[in-house]
């Protein structure tokens, strides 16, 4: 079998066949592929899949779906220790780190699970489920070929299509946020609550940086900020703000534009929650977590002054869990607000409530346990 992105082709007597390769986070198909079925065994299954061989699924669907979930069981098993006494890993970076090459490595083998897709986005497979609606929100239209994807992909699409239709309770908005796929969805509502009841400097006009479902915009206006204007770089993003500010009356308060960072002109009160980890991105819903060198957040730092009113704030909303982790140290963000010419007025703490905070077998337990989320409010200096 040979395999040519984004085309994968194999022989299948009586002839070869030909389908699109799908990868939203732009992994490449698997270099080597064999057809699987319910006869395939999950030891066989995570044995070839960690080998990088790619299965293509001939059998019913829901054994597929088992088989995935006896391969997670697998890549969850303890590894074991080496006969020879070596010293617990206790660094926070060097444990976040490892921590990440697991999932990394995870995420690779359980990829290799792949499922044929019709042109109309029909699954043939036996018991298979209806994605015609969660395939079209992602894809779009039909492309007139079938094509092949790994079934993890297609479980976050259908994940995605029903937290789409269901939304996310946001309780400032009496509301709820409908998230769309590759847009991160505002399930910890922390940083929501700090914006929620901050004092506000003013209700004329807002910028809201990186607005992604929209969420921080709405809260906005629903507290009566006039005019808003919200960026992001993300077409999907700017997408599920356009749809979710619609639904909930406030299109005529937002306007939407595709920017990096910053809008021209200024205003007298700018936010921004930037991704809080210091890392690089293995997906594009990622981008949401984790930034790389602190791009975007030493980006707003540093151009938060030339774009606020005399007398205006710039709000900040941060989770301290980088420090935690030891991918940033305790001086660099008072530093990077002295750099942009900016002075802290105040700032308001809250604890996460998420079920990891709790969790002891949590890799990075000691770190989540500890994180405080902020909002920095900054000023310009005198």
């Amino acid at each position: 079998m040979t395999i040519s992105s984004p085309i994968l082709s194999w022989q299948e007597t009586p002839q070869t066949q030909q389908v699109l390769w799908r990868s939203e986070n732009g992994t490449p198909p698997p270099k080597k592929l064999i057809l699987a079925d319910d006869t395939l065994t999950a030891d066989q299954a995570y044995r070839l899949a960690a080998e990088g061989c790619g299965l293509l699924w001939q059998g019913d669907f829901h054994n597929a779906r088992q088989l995935l979930q006896a391969m997670a069981r697998r890549c969850d098993r303890p590894v074991k220790k080496p006969r020879k006494v070596t010293e617990p890993v206790t660094d926070p970076a060097r444990l976040f780190h490892l921590h990440r090459q697991a999932q990394s490595q995870r995420a690779r083998i359980l990829a290799m699970v792949l499922i044929p897709l019709n042109a109309d986005y029909t699954i043939p497979l036996k018991r298979a489920p209806d994605v015609l609606g969660a395939c079209h929100e992602v894809y779009g239209a039909a492309v007139g070929t079938g094509s092949i994807l790994s079934l993890r992909e297609l479980q976050s699409l259908i994940g995605a299509h029903e937290w789409r239709k269901k939304g996310v309770p946001i309780p400032a908005l009496s509301a709820h946020i409908h998230p769309h796929y590759g847009v991160f969805s505002p399930m910890r509502g922390e940083y929501i609550e700090l914006v929620a009841n901050a004092p506000l400097p003013s209700t004329s006009l807002a910028f809201d940086i990186g607005t992604g479902s929209g969420v921080i915009a709405a809260v906005l206006a629903a507290r009566g900020v006039r005019q808003i204007v919200a960026t992001d770089t993300d077409a999907r993003a700017l997408r599920c703000a356009r749809e979710n500010l619609a639904q909930l009356g406030y299109a005529d308060q937002v306007t939407l534009i595709n920017a990096d960072l910053f809008p021209e002109g200024r205003a007298p009160l700018i936010v921004c929650n930037p991704p809080w980890i210091p890392a690089r991105p293995s997906s594009p819903i990622e981008h949401a977590i984790y930034d790389p060198d602190s791009r975007m957040l030493r980006g707003f730092l540093d151009g938060l002054a030339t774009h606020l009113e005399p007398g205006g704030e710039g709000w900040l909303l941060l989770s301290d869990i980088a420090q935690h982790l030891g991918l940033r140290g305790q001086a660099d963000l008072p530093e990077w607000i002295d750099q942009g010419g900016l002075r802290v007025l105040g700032s308001i703490d809250i604890k996460p409530q998420h079920p990891k905070t709790s969790d002891q077998t949590d890799p990075l337990h000691a770190a989540r346990a500890a994180e405080i989320t902020t909002l920095w409010r900054l000023a310009i200096k005198n």
